[in-house]
């Protein structure tokens, strides 16, 4: 491979800036801008210096030897003063050498992947750790980094490669009378494993909305006081407020960090039955999104219908409780009155939906492990008719193992991976 540089940190001025070198001239590359390499993993400060052997500054030098290092080969890594123009000038130089090219986006990563330093999981899990915005969101990248999902994908693998392997010792032996009959472990572990992989299928659907976050919908008649709620939520004038009915049009999203979870509160139109032609088509997007959101609130007032019926888990409260006699139990975006009891509320519904996220947080996980569910109850299937249909069974479990393995990235995913690694910065 050739070997590759670029900025590892964030762009732009900073207390440090971290450049990062990998592949086989490395350490070539390295030597050329700082002299002599300090010992591996022994750190060391060294003067970084340009062709004609001026100074461009000191560096903390760090040197990793393959397959010890994050991409699996040989890497050096410069910890510069977070100057822009110290950082140009290092890049400059390096590529001055022509035995290094600037790397790509998520090349560094993409390498960690090929020297199976990552499994394809863990890749997008440090997409995720790196887009994390929350609590809830780092806990759950960082489960995924670590290699959770991999481990978990493995034992159902292993379990199906027995499984597989009792099944065609069965075929090859058919001529022969076989002393031992595998159906009740085959059927046992493939019951074990097809329950595993529907609990996470389960647990995908909450742990993508911990990755994406969650929406929660504000409902209620025009003036039911939805935009001041969200005002109130947001801090700021997120929305448009006025007596006028029907001011809001489209629907306004703030995002938040409700308690360690990421939420986005939606306000949308009034719903009221109307003449008007624009607010009837923010009224059909309202009612659209609110069905789709995570979770509603209705504000409700004494005799107001609305156009949308609550679930059994929405939440609905009586608004401007500033203007009632009594407020009690009511809210008011206006004075602040029950915002907090409200906020709780939306928390603890939304923690407890938390605690069932599972590991996979995409859609590709997903759909892998779909595919793997199908096969996997085809191959029971076939089990359960007999031994003259393992060979049926065992082609089954194959195609099950296969749907694991693209989980993973080790087969059939070579056309995903320029789309999952443009998502990178060049620094990962």
């Amino acid at each position: 491979m050739d070997t590759i540089f670029a900025l590892a940190s964030a762009q732009g001025r900073a207390g440090v800036s971290v450049v990062r070198i990998s592949g086989p001239a490395a350490f070539e590359v390295a030597a050329s801008v700082c002299g002599a390499l300090p010992s591996v993993r022994r750190p060391a400060v060294r003067a970084l210096r340009d062709a004609g052997g001026e100074l461009i500054d000191h560096a903390l030098v760090l040197v990793f030897q393959a397959p010890h290092s994050f991409t699996g080969e040989d890497v050096v890594e410069f910890q510069v003063h977070g100057s822009i123009a110290v950082v140009r000038s290092v890049l400059s130089n390096l590529g001055a050498a022509d035995q290094a090219r600037l790397a790509e986006a998520g090349e560094f990563t993409r390498r960690a992947l090929e020297n199976e330093k990552l499994d394809l999981a863990q890749v997008e899990g440090l997409a995720d750790l790196i887009d994390a915005e929350t609590e809830a969101q780092r806990k759950q990248a960082v489960r995924v980094l670590s290699g959770a999902l991999g481990n978990r994908v493995e034992r159902w693998r292993a379990d199906l490669i027995r499984s597989a392997a009792l099944l065609e010792a069965t075929i090859d032996f058919a001529d022969e009378e076989v002393p031992v009959d595998v159906t009740p472990e085959v059927s046992a572990l493939l019951l074990g494993v097809a329950d595993d992989v529907a609990q996470e299928i389960a647990g995908s659907f909450v742990a993508e909305r911990i990755r994406l976050g969650f929406e929660v919908a504000l409902v209620g008649a025009p003036n039911a006081g939805k935009s001041t709620l969200l005002n109130r939520l947001a801090g700021r004038e997120a929305a448009i407020t006025s007596e006028v009915a029907g001011t809001t049009r489209d629907v306004i999203e703030v995002r938040m960090d409700l308690k360690g979870l990421p939420v986005t509160f939606l306000d949308t139109a009034g719903l009221r039955t109307t003449d008007d032609a624009i607010e009837t088509i923010g009224i059909e997007r309202a009612i659209a999104r609110a069905r789709e959101a995570d979770l509603r609130i209705f504000l409700e007032e004494d005799g107001a219908p609305l156009l949308l019926d609550p679930l059994e888990d929405d939440i609905r409260v009586q608004s401007k409780a500033d203007l009632r006699r009594s407020p009690k139990g009511g809210i008011s975006g206006k004075t602040g009155e029950g915002v907090s009891e409200l906020i709780s509320q939306i928390a603890d519904m939304l923690e407890t939906r938390s605690l069932k996220a599972g590991l996979a947080a995409h859609e590709r996980h997903r759909m892998a492990m779909l595919r793997a569910s199908q096969d996997l109850a085809a191959a029971l299937e076939q089990v359960a008719r007999g031994p003259e249909f393992y060979d049926i069974a065992a082609e089954e479990l194959r195609s099950a193992i296969r749907a694991l393995e693209a989980l993973l990235g080790r087969i059939d995913v070579e056309n995903l991976l320029d789309e999952i690694f443009s998502s990178f910065c060049l620094g990962k």
